[in-house]
């Protein structure tokens, strides 16, 4: 394989801080690097992994970040999905995402996998996942499927 990774998303937002205060608060990410970049437009990157950061762009009167579309009907890209670092990490970043209203907390069991879907403050859908050490070899969930571990 010639990849190791994804090495950027890049996000338009109309809150910078707030968005930074997010990542930073639910999942321990730091910020990198804040700046102008020009004139109107901000640009900082949020390190969330050790190869993985958001690109981070507020453009003044973009309004991009407040438009907000279902599942399957924003575009080539659809959402962002992160990994857990191990289980007690998954299980930390559900507690946090519940506290602060980003998520339900429902987890979806998808066999070799669980999931948890939130929402950052500018509407942005995200996924959490992690291996799933309840899984069965070959066995494979439809979306919806609770987690008994998470019931």
């Amino acid at each position: 394989m010639l990849l190791n990774g994804v090495n950027h998303v890049a996000l338009l937002t109309n809150d910078t801080d707030r968005l930074h205060a997010f990542y930073r608060e639910i999942f321990d990410a730091t910020v990198s690097h804040d700046n102008e970049i020009a004139p109107g437009m901000r640009l900082s990157f949020v390190d969330i992994g050790p190869n993985t950061e958001l690109n981070v762009f507020q453009v003044d009167g973009n309004a991009e970040a407040q438009r907000q579309t279902p599942m399957f009907g924003r575009g080539r890209i659809d959402h962002l999905g992160l990994q857990a670092a191990s289980l007690d990490a998954f299980i930390e970043i559900r507690q946090r995402l519940i506290d602060v209203a980003a998520s339900d907390g429902f987890v979806t069991d998808f066999g070799p996998v669980l999931s948890i879907f939130f929402r950052d403050p500018d509407g942005l859908e995200g996924e959490v996942c992690v291996a799933n050490p309840d899984a069965r070899p070959g066995v494979f969930n439809p979306p919806g499927t609770r987690s008994s571990r998470f019931s």
